[in-house]
C-alpha cells in the first residue's frame, strides 16, 4: 500500500539550521518546499524532492503569493518550519524605533506572513504543525535587556503561537516554539573562538527535535515550547 508524501515548508532554508532541516525532512520522506532570499540559492546540494522558491518574506503580498503557489503545486502543507531571522545587539539606550522595526520585520513579520495563510490552509485540511524559532533572551528579561529589539521581536512569536493554538484547539493544528541555545555554526565559532563548542547545540540536533515534534509520535504534544540549550 503506497503512502502519500507529506509536504513541509522550510523558510530560511539557506541558513545553517535551514540546511539541517531540509536534509532531515527530506530523509524522512517529505517533499521540501524551501524558501531563499530573492536572487539567492540554497548554496548546497539537495535531494530531488526539494523545490526552491526565491521570495522576500518581509513583503506580505509576495509571501502570500508564495504560499498560494506552493499550494497550487503541491495541494497541501503538513508542516511549516519558519526559520528566517536575524540578530541585533543593543540595550534600550541604543535601540531606536528603526532598530525595533527592522528586527520585527526580520523575525516576526517573515513568520507571520507565511504562518497566516499556512495556518488557514491547515484548518481546512484538518491537520498541520507549525514551528517557530524563539530565543532564550525573549524568555528572560535579564538576558534580553542587552538585545532589546531582537528579544522583543522574538517574544512576539511566543504570543503568536499561543493565539494560533487557542484558535485551533481541538482541530489537530498545533504551533510550537523551539528555543535554541548557542547554535554551533561556523559564524558563531568565528565570533567566539575561545568558547567551549561542546556546550553548544548542533543544527542537526535541533532539526532532529523539530522532526520528532512534528511527527505522529508527538501527536499528544500541544502548545509546546522546547528549550534546546545543549550543555
Amino acid at each position: 500500500m503506497s503512502t502519500v508524501q507529506k509536504n513541509v515548508v522550510i523558510t530560511g532554508a539557506a541558513g545553517n539550521l535551514g540546511k539541517a532541516a531540509v536534509q532531515k525532512f527530506s530523509q524522512d520522506g517529505y517533499h521540501v518546499i524551501a524558501t531563499v532570499e530573492e536572487g539567492g540559492t540554497l548554496g548546497y546540494d539537495t535531494p530531488k524532492d526539494v523545490s526552491v522558491y526565491p521570495v522576500d518574506l518581509q513583503d506580505e503580498a509576495k509571501a502570500g503569493k508564495f504560499v498560494q503557489q506552493a499550494l497550487n503545486d503541491f495541494q497541501s502543507v503538513d508542516v511549516a518550519l519558519l526559520l528566517v531571522g536575524g540578530y541585533s545587539a543593543g540595550g534600550i539606550e541604543d535601540t531606536a524605533g528603526a532598530d525595533l522595526k527592522k528586527m520585527i520585520g526580520l523575525n516576526f513579520e517573515t513568520a507571520y506572513y507565511v504562518a497566516r495563510p499556512v495556518f488557514l490552509q491547515m484548518l481546512r485540511q484538518g491537520r498541520g504543525r507549525i514551528v517557530f524559532v524563539g530565543a532564550r533572551t525573549a524568555l528572560k528579561p535579564e538576558n534580553g535587556k542587552s538585545s532589546m529589539a531582537y528579544s522583543l521581536s522574538k517574544g512576539l512569536l511566543f504570543h503568536l503561537a499561543e493565539m494560533l493554538n487557542a484558535e485551533a484547539r481541538g482541530k489537530n493544528v498545533v504551533a510550537s516554539v523551539i528555543v535554541p541555545g548557542t547554535i554551533d555554526t561556523p559564524q558563531n565559532r568565528a565570533q567566539m573562538p575561545s568558547a567551549d563548542f561542546s556546550k553548544w547545540v548542533a543544527p542537526e540536533q535541533i532539526a532532529d527535535i523539530i522532526a520528532f515534534t512534528t511527527s505522529p509520535k508527538a501527536s499528544s504534544l500541544a502548545e509546546t515550547v522546547l528549550k534546546v540549550y545543549g550543555n
